[in-house]
Parts: structure tokens; sequence; C-alpha cells
């Protein structure tokens, strides 16, 4: 017999948090499952994260036209691919939820991982009440309290289809090593180059660290849309000559081991990976007060949170720019804290409970 088939809709399948873990679990499941993927913005990078071992296809959708003739072609799709489970991912596929949301539709978990740049500051209302109408049929994974809260005051979503899931990841890779060399303190971030993440705070809030004669190089890890107008804007500030855009890395467990500092900027997060692996790699942290930041750090951390504003961002670097002996402190603070909360064992497991549960609810109904 084939293993069951997965359908995975996500806005797109580029390197970001929710593709970076259905990877990881792909991964650690090898053949058990089968999986299709639909990019609806035709991106395609992460798929390099894949193993051998893993099987897996394309799937294209052309995303175009009205609403009703999206929908249509949803519904064909999915009558032609019959999957054995969809899952859809943020906002980007609710189109997805709708097509599947009347009776008979093929078992469904969505997984909601935050929000874009223009719900930064606040949920849409027509977006609420989709979530709401669409979703009550499907498993609603969040990987935050933050969200689970949402799921279930706002969106009203059944308590009982809403799972906290948190995110976890190989410890091992992100070991702490490399940290503390004789050079100048190294600044690191890790993102999708997107407005969201902010990362023209970062260089402002460096900006105003460098103009107090304070030395340091700045690491940016990531690629996207904004990366021209980010090293145009790195040159304005001066920062050109200290700043290396290292842009996509498929593997960036090395790139943490080049830094001293992590630096989040984003205007929204959850539970962001970046912070989790900067947290395994012995690193201590300095971000916006974002999502569930301050519930992942320790106590010792929580002075270097910041409200998103690039004055009150260098703040929270400066001390651990000057402070190789607090740096080391709150690594290790942070390294203890990953081992206790973030192995990557405890997510696997639960995202594969509940997949398996579906899948033999599913099969039961089909015998």
């Amino acid at each position: 017999m084939k293993a069951p088939l997965l359908l995975h809709v996500f806005p797109g399948f580029a390197v970001g948090g929710a593709q970076v873990r259905f990877a990881m679990l792909a991964n650690r499941m090898g053949p058990r499952w089968r999986h299709a993927i639909v990019s609806l913005n035709g991106r395609m990078e992460c798929a390099e994260r894949l193993a051998a071992d893993v099987s897996w296809e394309r799937v294209p959708f052309a995303a175009e036209g009205s609403l009703p003739q999206r929908l249509q072609r949803t519904r064909a799709l999915l009558r032609t691919v019959r999957p054995d489970l969809l899952l859809t991912s943020n906002w980007g596929s609710i189109e997805w939820a709708m097509a599947n949301a009347a009776p008979g539709g093929v078992p469904h978990i969505h997984m909601e991982d935050g929000f874009g740049p223009d719900e930064a500051r606040g949920q849409k209302a027509r977006r609420v009440w989709t979530r709401r109408l669409v979703l009550r049929r499907a498993e609603t994974v969040l990987p935050s309290a933050t969200l689970l809260e949402a799921s279930r005051h706002l969106w009203r979503l059944p308590e009982a289809r809403t799972h906290l899931i948190p995110n976890g990841l190989d410890l091992a890779r992100f070991a702490p090593g490399g940290q503390g060399g004789d050079g100048l303190p190294v600044i690191g971030t890790v993102a999708a180059l997107r407005a969201e993440k902010n990362i023209g705070r970062l260089l402002r809030a460096c900006a105003l660290l460098a103009g107090e004669g304070l030395g340091f190089r700045l690491l940016i890890v990531g690629e996207g849309e904004e990366r021209a107008g980010l090293e145009a804007l790195a040159g304005e500030l001066g920062l050109a000559g200290r700043t290396r855009f290292a842009g996509h890395m498929p593997d960036p467990a090395a790139a943490y081991r080049e830094m001293d500092v992590f630096a989040l900027s984003s205007d929204t997060e959850q539970m962001p990976f970046s912070v989790m692996e900067a947290m395994a790699s012995g690193l201590p942290v300095a971000s916006t007060s974002v999502g569930d930041v301050r519930r992942m750090l320790p106590p010792e951390q929580e002075r270097f949170l910041a409200p998103c504003d690039d004055v009150a961002l260098a703040g929270a670097l400066r001390p651990l720019l000057c402070d190789a002996a607090l740096r080391r402190e709150l690594g290790a603070a942070n390294r203890l804290v990953a081992e206790r909360d973030l192995d990557q064992d405890r997510m696997f497991s639960a995202h594969a409970s509940l997949i398996e549960r579906l899948l033999m609810s599913r099969a039961a109904l089909a015998a």
C-alpha cells in the first residue's frame, strides 16, 4: 500500500518558519508519508532542505482570477490529487480552507504562525470573521500561547480543535561555539528580508551605536524583496563597511557561530525559529518585545527586550556590545532554557500524533 498523501499549501515555499518546520517533520518521518506541495507564489527554496528519502512532488496551481474562479480550481485540484490530509499554512492559504470547508471535505489541519506587516498592529475584522467561519471544522495548530489565545477568544474556534504545539529544533546542530573571539563583536540576525522583519530598524539602531564610537560588525543572513533597499540604507547610514549581507543559507547553524549577539527587529512575530536557534547557539538576544519572545527567554534577558523603536533597540544592544562577560552569562542561560524547552522531539511527536489521528479517522470512515 502507498503511504498516505499529505497536501501542503504554502503562500510561498521560500525559507521561513512554517516551511522549515515542515521540512524538519518530513525529514524525521521519511517514507512514512508522501507529500504534495503547492507554493502559491512559485518560490521553492525550502525544497533543498528535504532529505533524499522524503517522497514529495510539486503541484502547480494558477493563483490568478476572481475568488470564485480560484475556489473552483482549488476544489478541482483537491478532487484530482485526492490527498488523505490537507495542511494549509497562514492567511495566504485561507482560500484552500474555504474551498474545503463544506461537509465531506478532506481532513484538514491549518497552521497559523503569525501575521504580516498589514496586521502587525491589530487583526483585520474581515480576516477574523473569515477564520472564525472557515476554520471551525479544521484542526488549528498554533506555535505560541499568544496565537492560542487569539484562536479561542478572537476567532472563537472550538477549544477541542485548537492545539498549542511549540516549535522545536535540533539542539545538537546549534551547539554553542565560536563566540568571544579577539575581533570586534558581531551583531547578527537571520530573517527573510520582508517588511514585517524591519531590518531597517536594526540598521538604524546600529547607526546610532556606531555614532557613539562603539566597534562592531553586523551580519544579516537571509534573502527577500527588501534586500536592495536595505543595502542602500546601510550605505546611507555609513554602515556599508561593517555590514555583510550573507544572503540565503540553507543551513544557518554556522552563521550563528560567527555571532556574538543576536538581534531581532521585527514588528510582529509569534515563536520565531531564529530566536530559538540563537538560544540553542548560546547567544544573548536583543529583541523587540513581540509575540512569545518574552515567554521564550529566561528572566535575565528581560531588560534586553525593547519596544518597536530604533532608539530602544539600540539601548538593548548597547550593554551587550560593551560586556563580553555579560554576553557569555546570558548565552549560557539561553542555552539551558533551550535544552529544557525547545527539543524538537516533543514537537515531532505532537505533530505526528495529530496527523496520524486524522489519517486513522479517515481510513475508518472509508472502510
